[in-house]
């Protein structure tokens, strides 16, 4: 059994990422899906073998990645690229391609968990500050080829 944090859309606000370091220590997996990247890099620098992070939009870049966790494979991006306001078709027919079993995807700032083909499609929704949406990220337990993620509010 292992498990992850995934965080997306930090935008600048250290003290929720500050707030979530015990969980973000406690967890063999940190995602973090852009939109200021650079947040996390104080927690980077202390567990480099944790952190899986992309850059966003508002990074000036883009990114996505692959690793498999537990026997589940977990495709990671921003979103931006795939059109995800619009809808999840972009990131639907990728996963599909790659033969991924979970994608994590941000750039919305809302949070979601969606299901189709047998593909999970979560969103943890932002860490903004002054942001309408409350405060959010994802927690995943992977075990024996299997995800169980829980959305959480911070704050």
């Amino acid at each position: 059994m292992k498990t992850a944090i995934v965080i997306s859309d930090s935008h600048g606000n250290l003290r929720a990422i500050r707030k979530l370091y015990e969980v973000m220590e406690e967890s063999d997996y940190v995602f973090h899906l852009g939109d200021y990247r650079r947040d996390i890099a104080e927690f980077e620098e202390r567990f480099p073998e944790k952190v899986y992070s992309v850059y966003g939009n508002c990074d000036g870049y883009s990114g996505e990645g692959e690793v498999t966790i537990e026997g589940v494979k977990v495709f990671y991006t921003h979103g931006h690229d795939y059109g995800v306001k619009q809808s999840l078709y972009g990131l639907y027919s990728h996963a599909t391609a790659i033969g991924a079993d979970i994608v994590l995807y941000g750039h919305t700032h809302i949070k979601a968990v969606d299901t189709k083909d047998n593909i999970k499609f979560v969103n943890p929704g932002t860490l903004k500050e002054y942001s309408p949406c409350k405060l959010s990220y994802a927690y995943i337990v992977f075990d024996k080829g299997k995800a169980y993620e829980t959305l959480v509010d911070l704050y």
